[in-house]
């Protein structure tokens, strides 16, 4: 299996919860873009603060298709095949839910992804 790099906001209640319960299933390394060297993985902190990255060996992936990604490779395939499919749809509502973080249905999202 090769490494997964997720780089994420590590100031954002939901990013934070969301790495915590795909952890739980998947081996990760999740890096908070704050306190990243951004430069090795030829990103922006302007890029970090808008989506989540995943970098494997062979791809890069961002916004819904990181989540997509991270779903799948998590075992959440229905999940995954519903923002795949929604194409579009599926990335309008991640800029949504990234740009609308403290929002409540937002907080309600990342209160459902607590760790216990």
């Amino acid at each position: 299996m090769s490494k997964i790099i997720v780089i994420y906001d590590g100031q954002c209640q939901l990013c934070k919860n969301s790495i915590s319960w795909v952890s739980k299933k998947l081996e990760i390394s999740a890096i908070d873009f704050h306190t990243a060297d951004l430069a090795q993985f030829g990103l922006s902190a302007e890029q970090c603060s808008r989506e989540v990255f995943v970098i494997t060996e062979q791809h890069r992936f961002s916004g819904a298709q990181a989540a997509a990604f991270l779903l799948i490779r998590r075992g959440n395939r229905v999940l995954s095949v519903l923002i795949t499919l929604s194409g579009p749809l599926g990335r309008v509502v991640y800029r949504w839910i990234a740009s609308h973080r403290n929002s409540w249905p937002v907080k309600i999202l990342s209160r459902l992804l607590k760790p216990r």
